[in-house]
């Protein structure tokens, strides 16, 4: 049996683990495929760095090229990240008719149209399960799970570190900034956490999410980003006393032929299984007309979760060489984008006001929400020892975001509104 020869960019974490379940999990591999599965060469930035695995020094190499131009590498497997010199690499991989898999979400949320296309044209596979979620095959069931479905509605926790400080918020009642400082001290934040805690990490989730279940080319400028820097621990809190959980969530959504992309901070209904998905843990949410509501729970990120959707993805390029139908998922994306406007977005919402303590303050509120239609669900005022002045909480029915903003236009003007303090989406 000729084995399949795998160029392998990158040998970080998620490399490391690609390397350990290829190896160790040879016999498996072999019997789905029918032939042996080999990593013939791997990029590292410095040979003689001390690794975790032991692996044969002749393999490895600091010649990206020597790896995309190798005459008998069938597939390339890219861990390494970034996007000017990665994406130079794959495209010149595609032109010389190798198979690509890649874990990298900002390049595939970026130029997926272009990689995607280029493969097309070479009849090669480009598959991308890792750059999403993990360990969790969402990507593949969006695909294949829910090809005789339409989906309405995706919403996910995609980012496990904003996942791990607001579910440490909530548990502990401590502040942001503590819980940022000891995530980036066990390792689940970056020196520079922006991308995670501002959303970015998650939009780009989002744009390959929307796109795959959508079927259209989604792009990243299509979404609305808001991060979870100015949660407060005090928002968590009210959210607790109202039987909320706040989750940064990742949200498109569907109806008829127009669609909306957003990420921000979400007051979860507790009784909403996505509420409980706590710590670095993801989760994602599908609605589908025929299958109803389904949801796909595992770890985010990590070695060998991530690194299992790789190899997955490994074993699906192989199967489709076997078969000769490369090349064949490429051209899922065929629908025109077309986006809501701020009219046609609907939620509920939840307010945090400070305002005057006074009689005929309330009125004056709910009158500014009656002149643009907005009803209430619920409006509570209570007293706060930190706060001398009252807090109104309200939550409101379900709403167009154009007639919430012009709300909060409203309250800038009202001198009975000092501040509107929090503003949030309601689910479940």
């Amino acid at each position: 049996m000729k084995p399949i020869k795998v160029g392998l960019l990158g040998l970080g974490t998620v490399g490391t683990g690609v390397v350990r379940i290829v190896e160790g999990h040879q016999e498996d591999l072999q019997s789905q495929v029918g032939s042996p599965i080999m990593i013939e060469k791997v990029l590292v930035q410095n040979k003689a760095k001390a690794r975790s695995i032991s692996i044969d020094p002749d393999k490895l190499t600091e010649d990206p090229w020597e790896i995309i131009r190798h005459p008998e590498i069938d597939v390339i497997v890219e861990v390494m990240g970034g996007i000017p010199h990665t994406k130079e690499y794959i495209l010149e991989a595609l032109s010389l008719g190798k198979h690509v898999v890649t874990a990298n979400k900002d390049l595939m949320a970026m130029h997926g149209p272009e990689i995607l296309a280029k493969a097309q044209e070479n009849r090669c596979d480009v598959l991308y399960e890792a750059s999403v979620a993990g360990g969790i095959p969402i990507l593949r069931t969006l695909v294949e799970g829910f090809s005789s479905d339409r989906i309405t509605k995706i919403m996910g926790i995609v980012n496990g570190t904003t996942n791990y400080i607001l579910t440490k918020m909530s548990q502990e009642g401590a502040t942001y900034g503590d819980v940022l400082k000891e995530a980036q001290e066990l390792g689940y934040a970056e020196a520079d956490p922006t991308s995670d805690v501002e959303g970015l990490d998650a939009a780009r989730k989002m744009t390959i999410l929307a796109t795959l279940g959508f079927r259209s080319n989604v792009a990243l400028e299509d979404v609305s980003v808001k991060g979870i820097s100015s949660v407060s621990k005090e928002d968590i809190l009210y959210a607790k006393r109202l039987g909320y959980e706040l989750k940064l969530l990742g949200i498109a959504e569907r109806q008829d032929d127009l669609v909306s992309i957003s990420v921000q901070p979400t007051m979860v209904k507790k009784t909403h299984p996505i509420a409980s998905v706590g710590g670095v843990f993801n989760a994602v949410y599908v609605y589908g007309e025929a299958v109803g509501e389904t949801m796909f729970y595992g770890a985010g990120a990590g070695e060998l979760p991530t690194a299992t959707s790789i190899v997955a993805d490994l074993v699906a390029v192989v199967k489709n060489l076997k078969l000769g139908v490369n090349g064949k998922q490429s051209s899922l994306a065929y629908k025109e984008t077309k986006l809501k406007t701020d009219d046609q977005i609907s939620s509920k919402y939840f307010l945090l006001l400070h305002v005057a303590d006074r009689a005929g303050v309330l009125a004056r509120i709910t009158q500014s929400f009656a002149e643009y239609e907005v009803s209430l669900e619920s409006v509570l005022q209570q007293p706060n020892p930190n706060n001398p002045d009252a807090e109104i909480i309200i939550i409101t029915h379900d709403a167009s975001k154009a007639a919430v903003q012009k709300v909060l236009q409203t309250f800038e003007s009202l001198d009975v509104v000092y501040k509107v303090k929090s503003v949030y989406r309601v689910e479940g």
